[in-house]
């Protein structure tokens, strides 16, 4: 009877986990997720994409100055991704995540989760990730 227990919690556990994977909305963890429709960091801060950016093109156009105020979103060696995920190598050799080709940012003065400050910022060229 223990047995069968086990395996019925086991079960529910693994359902219960891949529902909660696919309310991520592609979202790809351990590095974003979905908060409100948005894509946001394991910290739960907003991304954003920069419209500079060649979506596909597999470069950060967002280098130097740009970076400290928009800090890429680095990810650590090569993970593998799906879903409209990549990986591109920045200028400095770090590695970036990018959604749908569009390397994601952070934006230096959303000070808490939820903040959405630099949509729209720099005449429209920086844009939060909708899912």
């Amino acid at each position: 009877m223990k047995r069968i227990q086990s395996l019925i919690i086991g079960f529910l556990s693994i359902a219960t986990l891949a529902a909660c994977a696919s309310m991520m909305g592609g979202a790809m963890a351990p590095y974003t997720k979905v908060n409100d429709g948005v894509l946001v960091g394991s910290n739960n801060m907003t991304l954003y994409t920069f419209d500079k950016d060649t979506a596909g093109a597999g470069k950060s156009a967002c280098n130097g100055p740009c970076a400290i105020n928009w800090p890429p979103l680095l990810v650590d060696g090569t993970p593998s991704v799906s879903d409209g995920y990549s990986i591109i190598t920045r200028d400095d050799g770090k590695k970036q995540l990018a959604y749908k080709g569009s390397p994601l940012y952070f934006w230096v003065k959303d000070t808490k989760p939820g903040d959405k400050t630099g949509d729209g910022f720099l005449s429209g060229a920086w844009h939060i990730v909708k899912i």
